[in-house]
């Protein structure tokens, strides 16, 4: 099945890239979730406005990826969540929230999609949250999670 992907999936491409993936693939999971839409020949012209879009979000150049790596990396960030007895969470730090808290602090819009968490946090404490600001450049935030 051909497929227009309309955002970032990881291992497969990003917006505006016609992949081929597997029937169920596609019609179960990436349609139904809005990340992709099935390839015809109308919606190939759409392909062009998808890129656009992607270029118009995408930091313009390495020189500005380097500045908002050193604004992010400048100071460790707090979130403050609701926690337990022994500094356990009731559920867990979201993305959309470190996002928030990364924009707070920096002052540069930070999109939850460029965050990349190894495990959930689920824990009061200093943790490391990685920034994908481009394919070459990537930030490492201290994030410290402290209770409400």
């Amino acid at each position: 099945m051909k497929i227009i992907l309309t955002q970032e999936v990881t291992g497969l491409g990003g917006p505006g890239d016609v992949v081929e993936v597997k029937d169920g693939y596609g019609r179960n999971y990436l349609v139904p979730r809005g990340v992709a839409i099935r390839w015809t020949r109308g919606a190939e012209k759409t392909v062009e406005s998808i890129k656009a879009a992607r270029a118009s979000r995408a930091v313009r150049d390495h020189d500005h990826a380097a500045e908002i790596k050193a604004k992010l990396e400048a100071q460790p960030v707090s979130v403050k969540v609701r926690s337990g007895q022994g500094g356990r969470l009731f559920g867990a730090v979201t993305v959309s929230e470190i996002a928030g808290a990364l924009t707070d602090a920096s002052g540069e819009q930070v999109d939850k999609r460029t965050i990349v968490l190894g495990n959930p946090i689920k824990a009061l404490g200093a943790h490391e949250v990685s920034v994908k600001l481009t394919d070459e450049v990537s930030a490492t935030v201290a994030l410290n999670v402290i209770p409400a």
